[in-house]
């Protein structure tokens, strides 16, 4: 064991780090403990393991190089208190509970080289669970599907956090080990080689990062120190990390560098924060700033995007740090999600209760973000979110379908059993050809049949305690609360639920009209010069009756578009005094495209702006463009 005071190359502050002369050297926090060793073997069982003391160092970190060491080894760090995995492992073969593997990220060869990173404008997030995306749910056969999600008009897959977590299964919100990929989707190499497929495909990646809390089952890091989570603030998962108390910078560096590891390591573009109402900080910078400041750096002039999920809707989180924000680009809009979910069931019941789904909500959606922005909110008899009004239509990402909504009732059904099909196809249009940012869903795309139910898989214990929280969630819903929804709710520690959710491609082609319609709707996007990026001044919208409003997004010489959605039933305008709705100078109407084109399912689309005045097909949506007078 050489000594700790000799230079040793280090990516992060902890962890086993392989060395580009040989040898591995490892380090850790554990200010309680009286001695540290690493059991390092050949076998994960650690059955021949040889025991190597580390030495201390200020702080409580002890460290130690071992020259004989080498990638594929499996260790554990012995402390006074028992031997524990890696709170930085970077994988963990046999899961959570298992001994950690060395390994050396600097041997794969990367290809992206060219790869540029993400801008903020003009982005399509498609959000994914590996796990259920394919039958296989594994990153190889993910990556066999990219260049679907490529032609179809993707740009940025949003992938599910994969922090390894106990079980065989689960969505990964409960994961344990910041650092390592979960072992079922595959390696840590397996991931790398998705990315850089998504790269070659001109697809970026960010990866859903959960800071606020650990999982129950597997989180070791109290035994290293109990100062990595404070018992002054609460959540609904337990203590959050200890961000602003005492002994707190060994525990923000390692979750800054977790942050900045997923950059650096597997190149990924950004990271989409979770829950970030949880994260508790009342230091001088901000944990989520730092965050934000980290990922940058760790990018070395890459572009990135990150992302948050938001319930109280702050607007600072996505000011600019220079205007005293925390620097994110966007942040979920569950505003919009809930009064699409009411205008689509006409259910505003629970979480839902304070939207209407009227063509009011949607106008004011587009033009300002967040409906709430400091009005008093019913359901939670508070005032919810902050002004807005000076952030870009692009902070806000809009969405019909997340992993959580659609799991967030009793069957895990999707958006297309809730509604009819012209109704979804008009709400469609608005998502894709709106100034917002969209966000699908995986298998939106196709109508999958699969639903999306909550699985996990926990030890008995745990199970028990997340069905009844399951039950109790789904209590706030008086359509389906009663005393025998307990038999109802799908278990989630099964397997059988878990493959329900898994996508059939089968469905592409079975609904291949509502496949056609994403496509043509991105297509849209994207070569639209007015569409896909508009800003604030550029567009406008008004009602034109509970169920009706138009969006116009201005552009040169009267080159103007008109988006008219129509939830309602078929709406007769004359007269139509809105001067949204008039053509520009020496022009009329013409509809470019419409949600109810045959080829997509629809009856048909008869002339809309015509000697009749105004007509608006029931349940559809239709892009307008200008073209000379006869």
């Amino acid at each position: 064991m050489s000594d700790v005071s000799d230079h040793f190359q280090r990516r992060l502050p902890v962890g086993a780090e392989v060395q580009s002369a040989g040898g591995v050297h490892f380090r850790t926090w554990a200010p309680a403990s009286k001695s540290v060793t690493v059991q390092l073997a050949q076998w994960d069982d650690l059955a021949d393991a040889t025991e190597i003391p580390l030495k201390a160092e200020a702080g409580g970190y002890w460290s130690g190089f071992c020259p004989s060491a080498h990638p594929g080894m499996h260790y554990r760090f012995r402390l006074d208190g028992g031997s524990f995995p890696d709170p930085a492992s970077r994988f963990q073969p046999r899961g959570p509970h298992g001994a950690s593997q060395i390994v050396d990220p600097s041997r794969y060869a990367w290809l992206d080289g060219a790869w540029c990173g993400v801008t903020r404008e003009s982005q399509v997030i498609y959000e994914m669970h590996v796990g259920s995306f394919t039958q296989e749910g594994t990153w190889s056969a993910a990556m066999a599907q990219l260049p679907h999600l490529a032609e179809l008009g993707v740009t940025l897959l949003e992938v599910m956090p994969v922090a390894d977590f106990p079980g065989r299964f689960g969505w990964g919100y409960d994961g344990v080990n910041l650092f390592a990929p979960t072992r079922l989707y595959g390696t840590p190499d397996d991931f790398r080689r998705f990315v850089d497929r998504a790269h070659e495909l001109e697809l970026g990646v960010i990866l859903d990062v959960v800071y606020n809390h650990l999982g129950p089952d597997g989180n070791f890091l109290k035994e290293f120190s109990p100062s990595y989570f404070t018992s002054r603030y609460t959540t609904d998962w337990g203590e959050p990390p200890n961000f602003d108390g005492p002994d707190c910078a060994p525990v923000r560096e390692l979750f800054l560098s977790n942050a900045a590891y997923w950059i650096e390591e597997f190149h990924l573009d950004g990271l989409r924060l979770d829950a970030t109402q949880n994260l508790y900080d009342a230091s001088k910078e901000h944990i989520l700033a730092a965050i934000t400041r980290r990922v940058h750096s760790a990018a070395r002039g890459r572009g990135v995007y990150i992302v948050g999920e938001n319930e109280c809707q702050h607007a600072q989180l996505i000011r600019p740090r220079s205007q005293g924000g925390y620097g994110l680009d966007s942040l979920w809009n569950d505003d919009f999600h809930h009064t699409a979910i009411v205008a689509m069931t006409g259910r505003n019941e629970a979480y839902y209760t304070d939207y209407h789904g009227s063509s009011q909500e949607f106008v004011s959606s587009a033009k300002w973000g967040f409906l709430f922005q400091g009005q008093r909110y019913k359901w939670q008899k508070a005032r919810r979110g902050t002004p807005c009004f000076d952030l870009a239509p692009g902070n806000f990402v809009n969405f019909l379908q997340n992993h959580d909504q659609i799991a967030n009732s009793l069957w895990g059904r999707r958006a297309h059993t809730l509604t009819s099909a012209a109704k979804l196809r008009a709400l469609t249009a608005l998502l894709l050809l709106g100034p917002n940012t969209p966000m699908l869903f995986q298998g939106q795309e196709f109508a999958s049949s699969s639903p999306f139910l909550y699985f996990a898989d926990h030890r008995p214990d745990l199970a028990i305690l997340v069905a009844k929280g399951r039950e109790e969630f789904l209590a706030q819903f008086p359509s389906i609360a009663s005393e025998d929804i307990a038999k109802l709710i799908p278990n989630p520690e099964s397997e059988a639920t878990f493959r329900r959710c898994k996508l059939d491609f089968a469905d592409r082609e079975k609904n291949s009209e509502v496949l056609l319609l994403h496509r043509d709707l991105l297509t849209l996007r994207r070569e639209d010069p007015l569409l896909g990026n508009a800003q604030r001044g550029t567009f406008d919208g008004a009602v034109l009756s509970a169920a009706a409003f138009v969006l116009r997004f201005f552009g040169h010489d009267q080159n103007d578009r008109l988006l008219l959605v129509n939830l309602g039933p078929h709406l007769h305008l004359d007269p139509a005094p809105e001067p949204l709705l008039a053509p520009p100078l020496g022009c009329v109407w013409q509809t470019a495209w419409s949600s109810e084109d045959p080829r997509y399912g629809g009856g048909g689309t008869p002339p809309i702006d015509s000697d009749d005045n105004w007509n608006l097909p029931a349940e559809s949506a239709a892009l307008l463009t200008p073209i000379s007078a006869p």
